[in-house]
């Protein structure tokens, strides 16, 4: 039986309201209770563990509260499974036991939390709460851990980019100090060619670095903010009409603002670095004289960037490759400056994580188009 004693908490409402919660019990007046007290969750509910199982199959769920005593699966077999498939998915139960033995195999399986039957609401509403913000807290260590993993691939691969081009240039230095080499020499001037090649890729990799430690490296978080998305795109679009008109290239922006008609939600930062790393691939790897064209539309409610360019194009055997983290495209192929192989990876992760897309057609000697779609607000 349940006590109905339950307080108002209007300040966790909004970040609830976002929340799933199943409730597995063979009572239906519980699982009802439950769900009437914990109505600021989208409740879903299941009467065993086989009927949760099935639940989880069709719906994304955030905690689950469940009993322990049950027909045909009981809480601590469900317990079991979830934590065997989905270990971090929050699981309380609800029991009548007091035995030491059923509390030490939850723990054992990593029930997150427990309430004693009878329920008390008040309990209840505290502890969902309270098992909410540990998920919270894991999500944020993960965070860090997975910052901390990715600051330190980042260094191995400053390390590592760096060493070539410093190498050549130091040891060119070197020999000059040295008075090895004839100015006059045509081995000495293929060599300076050389090195100069080496300095000129050294400049671009400190411009890539600084950027991307900017962007890549700060906290996981999204920073979301009302923009307008084509203003934002033409800003990033005209930083870039530099490096085109160093190649000679025709670099035409089609965009007229507002587009769309209304701001979005985006995190400022990170399309930015979306358009941006779409159109430095463009211009690298598009001939002197050739063609870039940026333009947006506004398509069955979708709003979208695309980038067009005349280049070299992408071999079809490395398309599956492009979005690879560290990935490049064949330079012996290409020849072009060479990078981190990081502006295609964490160009989509962005966008997906804004809700949008990003894809990219290409063909060998026909060059490529990047295309950015979000879905607009009804």
């Amino acid at each position: 039986m349940l006590q109905q004693e339950l307080v108002s908490q209007p300040e966790l409402i909004q970040e609830q309201k976002k929340k799933t919660l199943l409730v597995v019990d063979d009572e239906p007046i519980i699982c009802q209770l439950c769900a009437r007290a914990l109505n600021n969750f989208d409740v879903v509910q299941a009467g065993d563990g086989r009927q949760a199982l099935n639940v989880l199959e069709k719906h994304d769920v955030d905690i689950i509260l469940s009993d322990v005593m049950m027909p045909n699966m009981n809480g601590l077999d469900l317990l079991r499974t979830i934590k065997r498939e989905q270990p971090d998915l929050a699981v309380i139960l609800m029991t009548g036991y007091t035995e030491k033995e059923v509390i030490l195999q939850a723990l054992k399986a990593g029930a997150d939390d427990f309430i004693s039957k009878p329920i008390n609401l008040l309990q209840l509403r505290t502890t969902v709460d309270k098992v909410l913000d540990k998920v919270v807290m894991r999500k944020e260590i993960a965070n860090l851990k997975q910052l901390d993993k990715l600051k330190s691939d980042f260094l191995g691969l400053i390390s590592h980019k760096l060493k070539t081009p410093t190498t050549a240039i130091s040891l060119f230095v070197q020999n000059i100090a040295d008075g090895i080499g004839d100015p006059n020499e045509e081995g000495f001037q293929k060599t300076l060619s050389m090195v100069q090649a080496e300095a000129l890729h050294l400049e671009h990799l400190i411009k890539d670095l600084l950027y991307f430690s900017n962007v890549i490296l700060q906290d996981g978080h999204i920073k979301l903010e009302q923009i307008e998305l084509g203003k934002v795109a033409r800003q990033v679009a005209a930083a870039m009409e530099i490096a085109a008109a160093n190649k000679q290239i025709d670099f035409r922006i089609n965009i007229e603002p507002p587009l769309p008609p209304e701001p979005i939600v985006l995190d400022r930062e990170r399309i930015s670095f979306a358009i941006r790393a779409l159109l430095d691939n463009a211009i690298k790897f598009t001939p002197e004289g050739g063609s870039i064209t940026f333009e947006g539309s506004l398509n069955d409610n979708l709003v979208k960037l695309q980038i067009s360019d005349t280049g070299c194009g992408i071999p079809a055997d490395e398309m599956p490759k492009i979005f690879n983290k560290f990935y490049q495209v064949d330079l012996e192929n290409t020849g072009q400056i060479r990078g981190f192989g990081l502006g295609l990876f964490y160009a989509r992760e962005f966008v997906r994580n804004m809700g949008g897309k990003l894809h990219l057609d290409s063909s060998p000697s026909l060059g490529t188009v990047a295309t950015i779609e979000f879905p607009l607000p009804e």
